[in-house]
């Protein structure tokens, strides 16, 4: 009952918030001059095609994180599995998330691999999130839109988030001296503690592997920079003069980084709605409220494009899925990080 309350929650504060920023859009005639102007096809299916080769690259990644664990995954099963998280991380069923059915479905394939499994889901979720805070820190460097004084906090906030996490990367992949007491005080940690202490156990599977989270690292870089430029060609899809391509850099990883709240959806429309108005638009003047509002809604029509492939899987695995999630849902109580590390599918 505890668990239906929350998720009844979460959808409600998702549908708040879409609700005030439709009824913001419809005050400003966004919609109506929408209809009315003409869209550029050929940009939203090379969107389309850039956020696709994203995903199957965030897949990819992560089949090369499990076999650095010395688990042998082909990659048509990581696709398979890769796509059914994908799809019930963008769509939950449930109590279930895509991040905790992929650690569970492969522990499934691989007998006794449980523990890699889903070290190799928490590491995968960690490095693109971490990343995403990197490539948005740089761009907010590079462009100068710290200084835009009224998305300043949100700018030295993301700035400082990846300070941190840069600092916590360095250490939890520091030789242990300490045979494990230097990490240990984590776990008592009220609320937050049990769930940290297995991102640090994850983590530590891969101190031997650097060069393996070098590459993820890098494939991660190329995936937010794919995601950048398909919100930036939807944008430029739907109108005609929207912020350069270097100024999305800051935009689209922002926004994407709201999505680590555990909401449904809601936190990345919102913040890439607000964060628009004060772009700089490429010939002068800005984009109006609402407008962001528009490019998400956009970039959500594809992710569920996307999430076709993992409905085609759906239907063909269902016996075994059925499975996976009854052993996914006792493995969510009590809920490890799974709804935490979903975050944005774009991670």
């Amino acid at each position: 009952m505890k668990k239906i309350l929350i998720t009844l929650l979460k959808v409600g504060i998702s549908a708040s918030i879409l609700g005030y920023l439709v009824w913001d859009a419809h005050r400003n005639e966004v919609f109506a001059n929408l209809l009315e102007q003409p869209k550029h096809w050929g940009l939203l299916a090379l969107a389309l095609a850039s956020c696709s080769t994203a995903v199957l690259l965030t897949l990819i990644r992560w089949c090369y994180l499990v076999r650095a664990l010395g688990v042998p995954l082909r990659m048509r099963d990581a696709l398979r599995i890769g796509f059914l998280g994908y799809l019930f991380n963008l769509a939950p069923m449930g109590i279930v998330g895509g991040d905790l059915l992929k650690g569970v479905m492969l522990a499934r394939h691989q007998k006794g691999k449980y523990a890699e499994a889903l070290a190799s889901v928490f590491v995968d979720r960690i490095t693109g999130l971490y990343l995403l805070f990197v490539v948005a820190s740089a761009a907010i460097v590079l462009t100068g839109f710290w200084n835009v004084g009224a998305v300043r906090w949100v700018c030295n906030a993301t700035l400082l988030v990846t300070a941190i996490g840069t600092l916590a990367v360095v250490v939890v992949l520091l030789p242990d001296r300490t045979e494990g007491r230097s990490t240990r005080w984590i776990g008592r940690l009220p609320y937050v503690g049990p769930p940290l202490l297995q991102i640090v156990d994850a983590v530590q599977m891969y101190r031997r592997r650097l060069p393996v989270l070098a590459a993820a690292a890098a494939m991660s870089i190329a995936v937010h920079s794919l995601f950048t430029l398909g919100v930036f060609l939807i944008a430029s899809g739907l109108y005609d003069r929207v912020p350069a391509l270097g100024m999305h850099f800051v935009l689209s990883p922002l926004s994407a980084a709201a999505g680590v709240l555990p909401l449904p959806m809601g936190p990345f429309e919102f913040v890439l709605d607000r964060l628009y108005p004060y772009a700089p638009v490429v010939g002068g003047g800005a984009m109006t409220a609402g407008q962001g509002l528009v490019i998400a809604l956009g970039y959500r029509i594809i992710t569920v494009l996307i999430a076709a492939v993992g409905v085609c899987y759906y239907l063909s695995s269902r016996a075994e899925l059925a499975e996976a999630l009854h052993d996914a849902e006792l493995e969510a109580d009590p809920e490890p990080i799974d709804h935490v590390l979903a975050g944005q599918t774009a991670a």
